[in-house]
């Protein structure tokens, strides 16, 4: 069974966009992993294994439905294959430091089979909504039975 990717970790982008992966999240991520767009402003960081089992899934969906063939465009035209330099740094590519609002701060989270990257500003601003709605959220959870 594959270990949970966890924790938050504060970084910086140098002035060629590499930034140090945290030590925790390189053992889970491997040497070579998939960096891609996420959501809510973030960049998904899938290990190669977990990447293969998404692109797998992402076979059952319906090319028929207009949603899930953006969805996949975009998730796809935007991944690249990252491999963790000698220093333990991933050069990030351009187009998705612009599209995460990348500056120099940085922040790497773990959530369970994947990490995500942010810009800190739009972290701590999405932590801070988030936090607020937190017992909340965890209440529609259980109703949900999850």
């Amino acid at each position: 069974m594959q270990s949970l990717l966890i924790g938050e970790y504060y970084h910086t982008l140098d002035k060629k966009g590499r930034a140090i992966v945290p030590s925790r999240l390189r053992e889970k991520l491997g040497d070579k992993f998939i960096i891609t767009r996420g959501l809510d402003g973030c960049l998904f960081l899938y290990p190669m294994e977990e990447w293969a089992a998404l692109e797998e899934g992402f076979k059952n969906l319906s090319f028929t439905k207009s949603e899930a063939r953006a969805f996949m465009r975009l998730l796809f035209s935007g991944a690249s294959e990252v491999e963790i330099d000698k220093q333990g740094r991933i050069l990030i590519p351009q187009l998705l430091r612009e599209q995460a609002h990348f500056k120099k701060d940085i922040v790497f989270i773990g959530v369970s089979s994947r990490a995500e990257v942010w810009s800190k500003e739009n972290w701590e601003e999405y932590r801070s909504k988030a936090d607020l709605s937190f017992e909340q959220v965890a209440e529609n959870l259980i109703d949900l039975q999850l």
